[in-house]
């Protein structure tokens, strides 16, 4: 006999059905195996955030979380202090779980596949570790490969030197990572994963789907090997939010891209601060900068938007790349800051520098001096419970390489001089003491003048004025560098050799020092200079 259930009951197993098909639910646990797979007797973990981009929920006393879900959605956990996640052989974390059902939609470059239902629980695996409030992070800008040539540059001359680096917790890139060849991800990700850490990747704009017609389908090709573009993780004082800011197409008129955030990512920024304590170090990480004199390149409002979530965390740091210079800014409430100390925004210099143009050095890889005047190279990031300092490596040279003079070699002797010093300190800005002294004399003071660095330009015209083409290419013109000092050049000294001395101090007390020397001699048919 056939039963005919009751309409009423008929419409509650459907609504049932409804509701658990938007429903993902698991367990957060210590692996104690490392096998990837909640073994009976694996202990759940509570208090540990887990996300769908959006909403953030908190583990119960058993590990076990539940969220919604749509059918273009990825899951991640938030990293929790005192753990470790697992990562793959290219030493990529794996924190996620991506659910897309019937995949990305068809694209030039292929994103997710089919990834089917959701599994009955998708579970986080954990590893518990002994974990300092002192650490130190690796920082990339903008790798930014056109081609495999120039993923070998970027091995050659940038990853080399990290081969097997100890003390180092995780590496990050602030996006553009290739250059728009998506195909390229897969090389980088090999270059990159020679280090030895886990690495973790921002998108950039040259890291997108550009035929995808909406901004929620530009990153399909992302997601396929690096997971979301939006998460967040901690390590012990400091969270770290990384996102996606990249508006593609561009809001206004749906050509190019246009810097700043969707609804969703600021909502995710503010559910997942509510569970961070405000004496932890909030940083934030992103490609393009939140602020760019002159150019319309992101959204004000939306910078805003972040600062007021900001609010109750007066200890934050916020990184970009983007630009192939080196730059320090620092908002206030002027810009919606809504704190006593200003916010400091460092804008990275790059792996590639000037997208890996400039002379070939011995090793055959471009010098790709950025037209600030900053060496290629890559930061670190020294953290120790909420304070921060950072130093700014360059590619193959010393670390103690901070600033770089220009001056004449040689002035004729006289009571002045129109030749002058400069001085381009890297990891500068208009704040910073520079200073200079001849001869171990007394200690001067150096004007800030952001203007072309002439280290730069020299180096340009060179290759202008040779009358064969020289190896590489040439670099893009100088732009106003904005760590830049200048001071008159004493030239009444007696004949002979004198050296200069210059010293900065930064932001965190160090100081920094550059040597050279220059030649004084005699007038020629009393030419002074």
């Amino acid at each position: 006999m056939i039963r005919i259930l009751p309409i009423v009951l008929l419409t509650f197993i459907s609504l049932w059905c409804v509701s658990a098909q938007n429903k993902v639910s698991g367990f957060v646990y210590e692996d104690l195996n490392k096998n990837g797979v909640k073994d009976l007797g694996e202990p759940g973990i509570s208090q540990v955030g887990v996300s769908n981009g959006e909403q953030v929920v908190r583990t119960d006393k058993s590990g076990a979380y539940q969220l919604s879900v749509d059918k273009d959605q990825i899951i991640f956990v938030i990293k929790p202090t005192g753990y470790k996640v697992p990562v793959d052989e290219n030493q990529l974390p794996q924190f996620y779980y991506i659910h897309k059902p019937e995949g990305s939609p068809v694209l030039n470059y292929k994103g997710v596949s089919p990834t089917g239902p959701l599994p009955e629980e998708v579970n986080f695996p954990l590893f518990a570790t002994q974990e300092s409030d002192r650490f130190s992070a690796l920082i990339f800008g903008d790798p930014q490969a056109y081609n495999k040539k120039e993923i070998d540059y970027y091995y050659r001359g940038i990853i080399k030197e990290l081969e097997g680096i100890q003390g180092v917790e995780f590496g990050l890139s602030l996006g553009d990572l290739v250059g728009d060849d998506l195909s390229l991800f897969k090389p980088y990700i090999k270059a990159t994963q020679a280090v030895g850490i886990p690495w973790y990747n921002v998108l950039g704009n040259h890291d997108l789907n550009f035929d995808a017609e909406l901004d929620q389908h530009s990153d399909e090709t992302f997601e396929a090997h690096f997971g979301p573009t939006n998460y967040a993780f901690n390590i012990g004082k400091v969270h770290f939010i990384v996102l996606d800011d990249v508006l593609y197409p561009d809001p206004r008129d749906k050509k190019g891209y246009w810097g700043g955030f969707r609804k969703d990512q600021l909502n995710f920024v503010k559910n997942d601060l509510k569970y961070v304590p405000q004496d932890h170090l909030i940083v934030l990480a992103f490609h393009i900068p939140i602020s760019e004199t002159g150019k319309d390149t992101f959204n004000d409002k939306h910078r805003e938007a972040l600062f007021r979530l900001l609010k109750k965390h007066p200890y934050t740091l916020s990184l970009s790349a983007h630009t192939h210079i080196q730059k320090q800014d620092y908002f206030g409430k002027e810009s919606g800051w809504r704190h006593k100390t200003p916010h400091h925004h460092y804008n990275v210099g790059t792996t590639s520098g000037d997208w890996y143009s400039g002379a070939l050095n011995e090793s055959g890889v471009p010098i790709s001096t950025m037209r600030d005047g900053t060496p290629k190279g890559y930061a670190y990031i020294h953290f120790d419970a909420n304070q921060y300092r950072i130093q700014y490596k360059v590619a193959e040279q010393p670390i103690s390489y901070q600033i770089e003079l220009y001056h004449p070699k040689v002035v004729a002797q006289a009571n002045k001089t129109r030749a002058g010093l400069f001085a381009n300190f890297f990891m500068g800005s208009k704040t910073d003491l520079v200073e200079y002294r001849v001869d171990s004399g007394k200690w001067k003071t150096m004007r800030f003048t952001p203007t072309l660095d002439p280290s730069y330009q020299l180096n340009l015209f060179k290759r202008d004025y040779a009358n064969q083409l020289m190896p590489g290419k040439r670099g893009s013109n100088a732009i106003p560098s904005t760590h830049l000092w200048y001071a008159k050049l004493p030239a009444e000294l007696t004949i002979g050799k004198h050296q200069i001395e210059v010293r900065a101090t930064d932001r965190y007390g160090q100081v920094h020092y550059a040597q050279s020397v220059y030649n004084i001699e005699t007038p020629q048919n009393n030419d002074y200079e």
